[in-house]
């Protein structure tokens, strides 16, 4: 007699039920091998059933992080937002993807440094903290996580747990002491630039001045100003996360430098894959690791575009002149919100996209390829960009997380890898930065 026993466990809620997977291999025993019972070769498709199958333990079994996501106001275009209008990590694209974590991002653009310009810049970081707060409030099963230990223990009830990020140092007026009325707020991970340069720290993205019809200086304080490397001696004191995402490249290795705790780029890519002045070079890439601090992808196609085709340069760079914007450029589709006509905006976002495409999960890919190649597996984690740009074919939003995991084990990555990649980087340099806060705070 042939037994068989199947042990079943109950996987993470995965769009919105909870799925059983199998996770002990089958027990036999008293079984003989006959012509009848012997194993036939599996089919293609009994093979691709079982890859998913693995890929889907995987997934359910590891915590699953997205390091950055904008956080959604009234105002926010549609062109962030999801096919729907809606988030892209509203709660049931998050349960729909099994996504167990968030790190929601109190971001604001670019503006005027004026008593005005700063009190706008403050007034959005505050909208954004309330309208993350409120997401939280309306769910009980979403929790707001302000440690590495309190976000492990809220994934392990079950719950998705938000971490808060913070982006440009504009919404800080000027005061380094304002950085703990965030940390009060529930920041954990502080970036200091977005697109233009700021008190505190120039920016890769230098801004483009409509009216002078030209861009800022490509440096102001040659990397970090003494506001800066105050701020960074703040971050550190208070044990949070220093997020170099979007800095200068001189702005980023003195960062590292100064730091005592790893850092991490919370959303950078491959500059030598995607040459696009907002990604990370390879010194950067090598002193963020040497550090001992994680670079986390962007699902983000304009910033995984290869532009090393001639061809493909000379297209884009027609389509911005067609539109009236300027040659100079550090991403294909920069100042389309310059275009003043909606139409003709929507037709150079378009025109552009046709060139460069949407952006793949095999593109995303490579650029872990590299990173792990060149410094190794725990230097690497995964930060979208949705609300704010991100979104590729196949991770289009939260609710698509899935298919990157499966992704990553058909590159070859194994589950302690993909553990890595999802989480386990990230929570590592979190706690190491929460066990060098100064112990007088």
């Amino acid at each position: 007699m042939c037994m068989k026993f199947h042990f079943l466990g109950m996987a993470k809620r995965l769009g919105g039920r909870a799925i059983p997977m199998i996770v002990a291999a089958t027990a036999l025993s008293a079984c003989t091998t006959t012509a009848e019972n012997r194993e036939q070769p599996a089919t293609d498709t009994q093979q691709t059933e079982s890859f998913s199958d693995q890929a889907r333990v995987i997934h359910q079994q590891v915590l699953v992080l997205d390091a950055h996501a904008d956080i959604v106001l009234p105002t926010t275009s549609r062109t962030y937002l999801g096919a729907d209008g809606r988030s892209k990590t509203e709660p049931v694209k998050l349960r729909a993807g099994g996504m167990d974590a968030v790190i929601l991002s109190v971001a604001v653009g670019p503006g005027p440094r004026t008593q005005a310009g700063r009190k706008a810049a403050r007034a959005e970081a505050n909208a954004k903290l309330l309208a993350a707060t409120q997401m939280i409030e309306q769910d009980e099963d979403i929790v707001m996580a302000t440690s590495a230990k309190a976000l492990s223990q809220i994934v392990n009830q079950g719950k998705i747990a938000v971490l808060l990020g913070f982006q440009n140092a504009r919404s800080l007026n000027g005061r380094v002491e304002a950085i703990d009325e965030f940390y009060a707020a529930g920041v954990r991970v502080f970036g200091l630039n977005h697109l233009g340069h700021n008190d505190f720290s120039d920016s890769s993205r230098p801004l483009y001045i409509a009216e002078n019809q030209a861009y800022e200086p490509a440096e102001e304080h040659g990397g970090l100003s003494s506001l800066g490397i105050k701020a960074v001696q703040r971050i550190n004191a208070l044990g949070a996360l220093l997020d170099v995402s979007q800095m200068s490249k001189a702005a980023t290795l003195q960062a590292v430098k100064l730091s005592r705790a790893p850092v991490i780029a919370s959303h950078s890519n491959v500059r030598k894959l995607s040459a696009v002045s907002r990604n990370l070079s390879d010194e950067e890439i090598d002193r963020i690791a040497q550090a001992g601090g994680v670079i986390h992808l962007a699902a983000f196609g304009a910033y995984l575009v290869d532009l090393s085709d001639p061809q493909m340069r000379a297209d884009i760079l027609q389509v911005r002149r067609d539109a009236g914007l300027p040659d100079a450029y550090s991403y294909p589709y920069e100042l389309y919100w310059e275009i003043p006509d909606a139409q003709d905006r929507q037709a150079f976002l378009k025109a552009m996209r046709a060139i460069i495409g949407p952006g793949s999960l095999d593109q995303l890919l490579n650029h872990v390829d590299y990173i792990v190649k060149r410094v190794g597996i725990d230097h690497v984690g995964i930060g979208s960009d949705f609300n704010h740009g991100g979104g590729i074919a196949g991770f289009v939003d939260a609710s698509q997380a899935f298919n990157l995991t499966a992704a990553l084990l058909k590159r070859g990555y194994n589950r302690n890898q993909i553990e890595k990649i999802w989480s386990k980087n990230f929570m590592r340099v979190l706690s190491q930065a929460e066990n060098m806060a100064d112990k007088s705070e």
